[in-house]
């Protein structure tokens, strides 16, 4: 019997090894992607703003160091290190970091495809 995803391979990294990309002013990224998940490691500068979208992808977000605060459907959650928080497919949602650098881990299902384009496209600049 094949397995579900007989495209997958074990992979066993650390952050160190996984490039950095500079996607906007004060923003990093960092990406580990499978078949049907993806993480991604952020680190935003101080007061960097996001903006408020939605994407059908589930996410789950880790908040790794420092306190941000997020809006989700119009109403504002402040989360610190250590909090976990959930987004479901298509909810509106956007954050504010505050007073020091902020670190989110966040995990998409499926894979963020424009994360992955918009790599690409740096790569071949």
């Amino acid at each position: 019997m094949t397995p579900p995803n007989a495209l997958a391979v074990f992979q066993h990294l650390d952050w160190s090894v996984i490039p950095v990309e500079h996607i906007a002013e004060g923003v990093t990224r960092q990406m580990f992607v499978g078949d049907r998940m993806m993480v991604c490691r952020l680190t935003l500068a101080p007061h960097t703003v996001t903006a408020i979208h939605t994407h059908p992808h589930e996410q789950i977000t880790l908040v790794d160091r420092g306190r941000v605060d997020f809006f989700v459907e119009g109403e504002r959650k402040t989360a610190q290190a250590g909090d976990l928080l959930l987004f479901p497919s298509g909810i509106q949602h956007g954050a504010t970091m505050l007073d020091e650098e902020v670190v989110l881990i966040d995990l998409f299902s499926p894979p963020r495809e424009d994360f992955l384009s918009a790599a690409t496209a740096r790569q071949n600049r």
